[in-house]
């Protein structure tokens, strides 16, 4: 049990075994954020934009995992030689976050960590029956960020926000990831948290984190919300339009927003992640009914869905992998919503 607790602790985030898990080196010397990209690795199976796609993860050692389970909440560091390669202040060090990237900017799949299947692979959304791609609205072409989520969070359905009023939504937490690059989907990033904004979609609190990679030439600018306004002027604001609109096209009503559609700073966005990283804990602990979640996992310590690697190797393995069936392509339209754009 106490073992348990000191892996429960917010301030080191769950420690899970394996490549990636750790934040403080022996000795408690804090160390230097490294590429996350470099610790795991993805292996896709069947077409892309066909509902047989998948997209599974392994670790370093080759070891199959689940990105929503076994990858950290926090970041990893490194050092050289003993010595860390950087020594970053310490109000950033504890802003340093995992990012699996879903959907890359630009692109139209809805790309989505399959929650409800083991070892949650990311998979491409369907709507009756046909992979869904999200429509292209004037001025832009799909996701205007990178998209993707937290590891190790989820939004409980059955818990109600006090800061909105409405449950979550059953999935881990949404970011938007703001820098500079185009990332490739799958990929695992370190990012550190600017803000939030309170997505109501369909009466559930869906909280979408705003971010940037560490390693993102301009990402020294950015601390808090109010350096995206200062250095990306116009960017939130298209942020809350899009968010507002992309269902629109598919006949849809608009979405609303908690707090007049305002962001919330740094400090009120890491409230929000711990708590739930808290809930992703009761929810792998057994103490709390997750439904048709998934819960397979590789690395948790003392989990009890937790599987060996040949349980994951054969849970992969029997997913088929095709090759003779077509990838569907999307149509590209554009929609034009007029004065529905202005902020």
């Amino acid at each position: 049990m106490r073992a348990l607790l000191r892996g429960l602790r917010w301030a080191g985030g769950w420690r899970a075994g394996g490549a990636g898990g750790a934040g403080v080196a022996h000795g408690g010397v804090r160390r230097a954020p490294r590429p996350a990209m470099a610790l795991y690795r993805t292996e896709p199976r069947g077409r892309p934009h066909t509902a047989d796609y998948r997209l599974f993860f392994q670790n370093a050692a080759g070891h199959y995992i689940s990105p929503f389970h076994d990858i950290p909440l926090r970041a990893g560091f490194t050092e050289e030689g003993g010595i860390p390669t950087k020594r970053p202040r310490s109000e950033d060090s504890e802003n340093l976050f995992n990012m699996i990237v879903e959907v890359p900017r630009w692109t139209n799949a809805k790309m989505e960590i399959a929650t409800e299947e083991p070892l949650n692979p990311i998979k491409q959304d369907t709507k009756n029956g046909k992979p869904r791609f999200v429509a292209n609205i004037f001025p832009h072409k799909g996701y205007i960020w990178n998209y993707g989520a937290l590891p190790q969070t989820w939004e409980d359905p059955r818990e109600k926000c006090k800061n909105t009023g409405c449950c979550g939504d059953n999935d881990p937490i949404d970011v938007c990831e703001i820098g500079s690059k185009v990332l490739p989907h799958g990929a695992v990033i370190c990012v550190k948290i600017l803000g939030v904004l309170a997505l109501i979609d369909e009466g559930e609190t869906d909280w979408k984190l705003i971010a940037i990679d560490v390693n993102d030439p301009e990402a020294s600018k950015f601390h808090d919300i109010d350096d995206v306004k200062k250095h990306k002027p116009g960017y939130l604001e298209a942020t809350v339009n899009w968010l507002r609109l992309y269902k629109v096209p598919d006949g849809k009503p608009e979405n609303q927003f908690a707090f007049n559609g305002e962001f919330r700073n740094k400090a009120f966005a890491l409230e929000v992640i711990r708590s739930a990283h808290e809930c992703w804990k009761a929810l792998l602990m057994k103490k709390c009914d997750g439904g048709t979640i998934s819960c397979t996992n590789v690395q948790v310590c003392d989990s009890p869905f937790q599987c060996s690697q040949e349980e994951a190797r054969s849970l992969v393995q029997s997913v088929p992998s095709p090759v003779s069936k077509e990838s569907i392509e999307e149509d590209q339209v554009w929609h034009f919503l007029g004065k529905k754009w202005d902020p």
